[in-house]
């Protein structure tokens, strides 16, 4: 039965941070800062927390959203998942190759186009928790993650997972022989968004859907936010104790780093429940991070596309090269570089904002 479930806009703001900061990370110019870089290989920084934050806050929207019309898995609500999943992969080919033939001529960028990255990995999770939701009972989204992530560590213990040599690690093996090394990310070890690591990225989702289970359960915003930080703080203990055997590393998504970003999203969305919703303060900042919250995958598409056409313009070049003579400090204009670029994006958000218009994909 569908139940009628009061919209949070912590959950808003949670994501739109999230979104701002993914446009940020994704978009720097010449020497960042190293902790706005992401890990070169082991290690965690700020950076490394945008994007499973993002599939953790899905997975509580996951849930919110078929709490409102039903957990069946009717013919209607598989076609709805079905299209939205190849939306969001079709999308994120799209972006790929449009990038790629701008660079190289048609038959090219066929050849050398890149299967996987940040809107395919998002599409996978989003059709593989969205069945789970309509198919298994929801307490079973905690053991389900775990046992991923058990299978995963196995994978990667097996396989020389935490190698940083292609021809030894195991993830980079697999999808080299199904997709084929023109199809792959070049610049690693292994494809940061590739086929076996996203056995870790699924958890990130189903913790977030948990989450949500159990928040369900409660009336009270108080009592919603202690169970994000009751969850976010185990989720980071057992991250932190088990780092020491399994390095946090983005890019092969260790299962150390899905569960540290998991319960790390989860106690910022418990501060962020506790002051905007429990206190109902609502202020400059907020409408500054609804403005990405509520358009949130439609402005990262735009950050993509508008960082594809402004690059080959030169236009990149030319506003990092007048930010530099302003800014004789590189790691200052970087940053402001990117500031700017988010900025922008801020502005075509709040256009839709301002009038309300929400683009679901």
């Amino acid at each position: 039965m569908a139940t009628k479930t009061k919209r949070l806009l912590s959950l808003d703001i949670a994501r739109g941070l999230t979104v701002a900061g993914m446009i940020m990370v994704n978009n720097g110019y010449g020497h960042e800062f190293e902790m706005l870089g992401h890990a070169k290989w082991n290690g965690l920084s700020a950076s490394d927390l945008v994007f499973p934050f993002f599939l953790f806050i899905m997975g509580i929207s996951i849930f919110l959203s078929y709490s409102r019309r039903g957990f069946n898995l009717t013919r209607a609500n598989f076609a709805k998942i079905a299209r939205r999943t190849i939306l969001l992969f079709a999308i994120g080919i799209a972006i790929n190759w449009l990038d790629k033939i701008l660079h190289t001529d048609f038959t090219t960028s066929l050849a050398e186009l890149r299967f996987w990255a940040v809107m395919q990995r998002i599409a996978i999770c989003y059709f593989i928790v969205s069945i789970f939701a309509l198919t298994v009972k929801h307490r079973y989204a905690l053991p389900t993650a775990l046992s991923l992530l058990v299978i995963y560590t196995c994978i990667l213990l097996a396989g020389g997972g935490y190698v940083n040599e292609r021809d030894q690690n195991i993830l980079w093996i697999v999808d080299e022989q199904i997709f084929g090394y023109n199809h792959l990310y070049h610049y690693q070890a292994v494809d940061p968004e590739g086929l076996v690591s996203t056995i870790s990225a699924v958890c990130n989702v189903l913790f977030g859907f948990y989450c949500a289970w159990l928040m369900s359960r409660k009336t009270t915003v108080a009592e919603k936010t202690n169970i994000l930080f009751t969850v976010g703080s185990v989720l980071v203990f057992a991250a932190f104790f088990t780092h020491f055997a399994l390095p946090f590393n983005k890019r092969i998504w260790s299962p150390s780093f899905a569960c540290a970003t998991s319960g790390l999203c989860a106690l910022m969305i418990a501060l962020m429940m506790q002051v905007i919703d429990g206190k109902q303060t609502r202020g400059a900042w907020v409408n500054f991070f609804e403005v990405f919250g509520i358009n949130a995958l439609i402005l990262y598409v735009s950050s993509e596309l508008m960082a594809i056409f402004l690059g080959k313009a030169g236009v990149n070049e030319m506003l990092f090269g007048a930010l530099s003579a302003a800014i004789p400090y590189e790691h200052l204009a970087s940053l402001a570089y990117a500031t700017i670029y988010m900025l922008l994006n801020w502005a075509i958000g709040y256009a839709l904002w301002r009038h309300r218009i929400i683009i679901k994909l």
